[in-house]
């Protein structure tokens, strides 16, 4: 199936609780999906008779199905049951012109939709169930050494988990309709690790390598026995047929299963321009094409091993076993036998074995494998551990551990919330392979580009190999020009130079706590200059507080705080804890606080009271406009409407016939937000745009505070989308940051959802494009610096393989040899996957570390 070929998928529609197509909560489906990139068109068919289907018009070279179905299963429905997706290893990482043969002849296969593999050996399939002839998917997955688990099909007898049955119908959000994924995919490290390399033999891994070096040892012999003259004139010659012979062996090895699957590979053209120099008698330069190309294979396969050894250390980060309570003891499990609501003990400066709530113990914990904070995080008790694990999503940080974290100096007592394939380490590993099998924009170009380039290379040598029919000149010499412009014209360097910087950019972020779904969502990112971001919990703290404090003449401070303490003490309301926690702060140790009685709620406006015998209220300033003899006097009318224009959310206070005063509560901006915006600006992001449903005055307020360039104010949530869809138009990419709960479908019609806090949440960690692991604003300018050096790195990349390929075909065809073709070929190879590397070492979340990826 081609890549640009625009596929329509018509799946069973499944919503928890919801079978009738005019459900609100199937507009919410269409609308996560709607104005997708790569998406097309989604609706909703309502076949006579027949259950509802949703039908997805998309394109498989911009989104995958797996991505759909992660975005789908955000808000819960379930497409388990007709798809199913296989990500595994092979042992060792893959050359990748057989990585994109391998790929195709996954795809080749019935039933197949899509399959990617990466040069690090991650594979990644996505088929239907029942289309998949039994048996040929596992078998062409094992002839690489890949342990095939093929995903189970959900049981739906099976009860499903207590979360996804947490369907609230009336005013659903997004996070109601969450579904369990229910993907057993190969965790064994079997199948990831361990094995010989693809080119093993009697040296293990580095196999390959030596055999190169031998060859360049019996080339360095030859040369220097031919030029000394002192030996028998067969000793030269046989020490070039000993480089062929190392040097070759791989390649005729690769050759020869390349033209058994009916290929003609650039292994295959190396050989046959090693093949054609012997023929003429250049057998020193035959010899130096073999020893350069098979020592850039193997270099490539070592550099390539590196980046995947980054993304698998973080599935080692977990213990193997944990020490459960049983009892008044302790016995040591395998850590994959822990069941939720096992209590496990994790003594000092150890490795947490689970996802879980702290039951007993304080203690700090270093979550930056996790989250990528740096600092340790304080962690206290719950007061109820199996209420704590019915709500994961929703527990204080300061309670909340996950699997890989390290413990310090205190020891604590851990109730398991979810299995070991469960935890936020294992789905972390398991996307950050299944992103590493994702082509980005880039690497799909390099992939047309070389379909049409490699056709025209070898016509291109055909007609070099006419050339003494028109030129006078001998066949050898026309033979000879075609073989040094084939390897002077084979794309090994612009095959290599993209996936390599994909990889290593994905390895970089998971290591310090982002999560980039693909190429794609990391080349976005990188290339974007418009942020959107959600208010509540994003750029603030997500917690009211109390700001200002207003007193009427007369008044003291201490006397209106004592009121309102003794009042909203008796209150349930979210601003009430804000009100009683900011009072308590700014009033005196000494002060004694009034006795509130028949404490009632005024619907919509706040609350009124009885105190020392008199009538209290506190409430809205129009809840006074509203009552006869009870306006505001005009000095607080004018300091109310001073705090509504500061974005303060304001309530007045009036006992008995006495206006006391007013205060004023802020949902306040997080101490980072200025700081990391002014990074972003340097990064060179020129629109930073706040959507909120709060009202325009509290954006205005907040979007001055944190240096933002704009605010919108007043939107609904389907007002947000097409805020993001009007700004995707006028300004091209946009990324939108929010929980990915709520803001879902803001984040899933953006050129890039950015998740944040997602550790730990299953509905940020799918809704997302990029993840920031921690609630910590300060991780988003390190992605998008890191975006941008990503970026920077692949055009190096393809600059540095179609400019040594552009001089280099003119030089060989007006007489460059083949040996200083080779040189070049080989080394701008190895030139590209070096400069991949280096974004391994990317500097962190720091100012200084992000600010230098000016565009």
């Amino acid at each position: 199936m081609s890549k640009t070929e625009r596929v329509r998928l018509e799946l069973p529609l499944i919503l928890p609780q919801v079978d009738d197509p005019a459900d609100p909560c199937i507009d919410r489906l269409v609308g996560l999906l709607q104005g997708r990139p790569g998406v097309e068109k989604v609706h909703v068919k309502t076949p006579g008779g027949a259950p509802p289907l949703l039908c997805l018009h998309y394109d498989p070279g911009v989104i995958t199905v797996a991505r759909l179905r992660e975005l789908v299963d955000a808000i819960g429905a379930q497409l388990t049951e007709r798809f199913a997706h296989y990500v595994g290893r092979a042992p060792a990482p893959l050359h990748a012109r057989h990585a994109r043969s391998f790929a195709d002849q996954l795809r080749a296969i019935p039933g197949v939709l899509e399959a990617e593999v990466s040069t690090a050996g991650c594979i990644r399939v996505e088929y239907e169930r029942t289309a998949v002839p039994p048996g040929s998917l596992e078998e062409r997955i094992r002839a690489v050494g890949a342990t095939f688990t093929p995903e189970k099909s959900p049981d739906p007898a099976s009860p499903r988990d207590d979360r996804a049955d947490r369907h609230m119908h009336s005013g659903a959000t997004h996070a109601d309709h969450r579904h369990e994924p229910n993907h057993e995919h190969d965790e064994d490290k079997a199948g990831h690790a361990g094995h010989d390399h693809a080119h093993g033999g009697i040296f293990g891994e580095h196999t390959e390598l030596i055999f190169a070096g031998l060859a360049g040892v019996f080339l360095l012999a030859g040369w220097l026995v031919e030029r000394s003259g002192a030996a028998a004139e067969w000793l030269p010659l046989a020490l070039y047929i000993g480089a062929y012979l190392c040097g070759g062996f791989f390649t005729t090895k690769e050759a020869l299963e390349n033209l058994r699957a009916r290929r003609f590979e650039i292994d295959t053209l190396m050989l046959v321009a090693a093949v054609g120099a012997a023929a003429l008698g250049q057998w020193a330069e035959g010899a130096l094409l073999l020893f350069l190309f098979s020592l850039g294979h193997s270099l490539e396969h070592f550099a390539m091993g590196s980046a995947r050894r980054a993304i698998e250390a973080l599935a080692e980060l977990a213990p193997e076993t944990a020490f459960v309570r049983r009892g008044d003891g302790t016995e040591e499990v395998p850590v994959g036998t822990l069941e939720p609501g096992d209590v496990v003990l994790v003594k000092p400066n150890e490795r947490l074995p689970a996802d879980g709530v702290v039951v007993k113990g304080t203690s700090s914990v270093n979550q930056a494998p996790v989250t990528g904070e740096s600092v340790p995080v304080d962690k206290s008790p719950v007061a109820d551990g199996r209420a704590a694990i019915g709500a994961f999503d929703r527990v204080d940080a300061a309670s909340r551990v996950f699997a890989g974290t390290i413990n310090g100096a205190g020891a604590l007592d851990v109730m398991v919330a979810r299995r070991a394939a469960q935890s936020t380490m294992a789905r972390v590993v398991q996307m950050v392979a299944e992103a590493e099998a994702q082509r980005s924009p880039t690497q799909q170009f390099t992939d047309r580009f070389e379909r049409i380039f490699v056709p025209a290379v070898l016509a291109l040598v055909c007609l070099l190999m006419l050339a003494f029919v028109v030129l006078d000149e001998p066949f050898a010499d026309s033979f000879y020009r075609a073989m040094a412009v084939l390897v002077a014209a084979s794309p090994c360097a612009l095959a290599i130079s993209v996936p390599s910087a994909v990889l290593s950019g994905v390895a970089r972020a998971g290591r310090s706590g982002v999560l980039v779904k693909g190429g794609g969502p990391l080349e976005n990112l990188g290339s974007l200059n418009s942020i959107a971001f959600d208010k509540t919990g994003t750029l603030t703290e997500g917690k009211p507080k109390l700001t200002d404090v207003v007193v009427a003449p007369g008044v003291s401070e201490a006397e209106l705080l004592a009121v309102v303490i003794a009042v909203e003490s008796h209150s349930d309301h979210p601003l009430a804890a804000a009100l009683v926690a900011g009072g308590r702060e700014r009033l005196p140790t000494e002060a004694t606080l009034p006795a509130a009685e028949d404490v009632r709620s005024i619907t919509g406006r706040g609350v009124q009271a009885i105190v020392d015998g008199q009538a209290v209220h506190i409430a809205k300033p129009v809840f006074f406009d509203e009552g006869a003899g009870m306006r505001l006097p005009p000095e607080l009318a004018e300091a109310n409407e001073r705090l509504v224009r500061d974005g303060r959310t304001t309530m007045v206070v009036r006992q008995g016939e006495r206006f006391l005063g007013a205060i004023g509560v802020m949902d306040t901006p997080r101490p980072a937000a200025p700081a990391v915006m002014a990074q972003l600006r340097e990064l060179g992001i020129e629109r930073l745009v706040m959507i909120s449903g709060d009202n325009q005055q509290v954006a205005d307020a907040v979007a001055r505070t944190v240096g933002l360039t704009e605010a919108r104010g007043d939107l609904m949530p389907e007002q947000k989308v097409e805020t993001i869809k009007s700004l995707r138009e006028r300004h091209g990419k946009v990324a939108m940051v929010g929980d990915g709960v709520n803001d879902a479908p803001a984040m899933a019609n953006a050129t890039v959802g950015i998740a944040m806090g997602a550790a730990g949440s299953d509905v940020a960690l799918e809704a997302a494009d990029v993840a920031l692991m921690s609630d910590d604003l300060a991780q988003l300018p390190f992605a998008v610096g890191l975006s941008r050096r990503t970026r920077r790195v692949i055009k190096q990349n393809l600059w540095v393989s179609l400019g040594v390929v552009a001089v280099l075909i003119p030089a060989t065809i007006f007489g460059l040899n083949i040996g200083t073709a080779v040189l070049f070929h080989e080394g701008s190879t190895l030139l590209v996957v070096v400069n991949a590397l280096r974004l391994l070492a990317y500097p962190g979340a720091t100012k200084e570390g992000a600010a230098r990826e000016v565009t």
